[in-house]
């Protein structure tokens, strides 16, 4: 996914500056600039400029309108498996490539994430999560939304499970093991780019969403939103790991313990993607970090060695 930039390419008016070169440019968060690159330009896009306002409340209402119905049928619609072949479809028909590329590296992410913290806690033994590490759209069909949900909560429950029983919290390993940590591309397949496929993230998971709603029973929907507010969840297990207090700043979706509406789902859904890749970039970086420390200990280790043979 490695490319030149378009923002780097265009002209500075300080009269009219480009608000989208102003945050591309920006290095405040930690974030891969492959990744920040497709997903500005998902946000400058014609599609979530003109598309977006128009479909964001078009889509609330179906939740609403999907919300009445399943009081009365609450399991008339609901099929997991015809749900992910519409998205699968409607991903490869009609979504941009940067989108879906950045929606199938999301599965990698939190994959490596949730390993990273299993990893890092000693004494700790977490059962084999679903595999993620989707290559190609056609893999979303085999379940993949709903599985991602079930990791993250199966998770949380093996963690906290033997933690109670062990009756101790986390705290910082003596050293940290950044071994399933990527740094670099993840084995994903080119996405479709046909002129059809034009539609920004945003728009896609604002449109999907009712969708989602509609084809899943109500616990899995209302799992599946509750899930996002895991990220705070998430995040302060990093922390503790890391000690460092960055992972929980990069957090949006908070306070797993008070539901919020499933109006903003999707919203809330795009601000989950950017926490993870943020989370996934600072956990890179310190990786980095902690291999140069280690080159420069074996350096000097090596120094010294030959200043006594000498």
């Amino acid at each position: 996914m490695k490319r030149t930039s378009p923002f780097l390419q265009q002209e500075h008016d300080p009269r009219d500056p480009n608000p989208w070169f102003a945050v591309y440019l920006d290095g405040s968060i930690p974030i891969a600039d492959d990744v920040k690159l497709a997903w500005l330009e998902g946000e400058s896009s014609k599609s979530r400029q003109f598309l977006l306002p128009v479909m964001r409340p078009l889509a609330r209402a179906a939740i609403v309108l999907v919300q009445v119905v399943k009081i009365f049928l609450p399991n008339r619609f609901t099929s997991s498996r015809l749900l992910h072949r519409i998205l699968a479809w409607g991903l490869k028909t009609f979504v941009s490539p940067h989108a879906n590329w950045l929606i199938l590296r999301h599965f990698h992410l939190g994959a490596e994430i949730l390993q990273f913290i299993g990893q890092n806690i000693p004494g700790v033994t977490i059962p084999p999560l679903n595999d993620m590490r989707l290559r190609n759209l056609d893999a979303l069909k085999n379940d993949a939304f709903l599985k991602h949900d079930l990791n993250v909560f199966n998770f949380v429950i093996y963690l906290n499970r033997q933690l109670r029983e062990q009756q101790r919290e986390i705290t910082p390993p003596p050293v940290i093991d950044f071994s399933c940590i990527s740094d670099g591309p993840f084995e994903i397949e080119p996405m479709p780019d046909r002129w059809s496929n034009f539609i920004d993230l945003q728009t896609a998971i604002e449109c999907y969403t009712p969708i989602y709603q509609l084809f899943l029973t109500d616990n899995d929907f209302w799992r599946a939103t509750n899930s996002l507010q895991l990220d705070e969840t998430i995040a302060l297990y990093a922390s503790k790991i890391l000690d460092n207090p960055l992972p929980m700043l990069l957090v949006n979706n908070r306070h797993p313990m008070i539901p919020l509406s499933t109006l903003r789902a999707g919203f809330r859904l795009v601000l989950h993607g950017l926490a993870i890749e943020m989370l996934h970039a600072f956990l890179v970086q310190m990786k980095r970090q902690q291999m140069a420390g280690q080159r420069d200990l074996d350096d000097s280790s090596a120094s010294k060695s030959t200043t006594v043979n000498i």
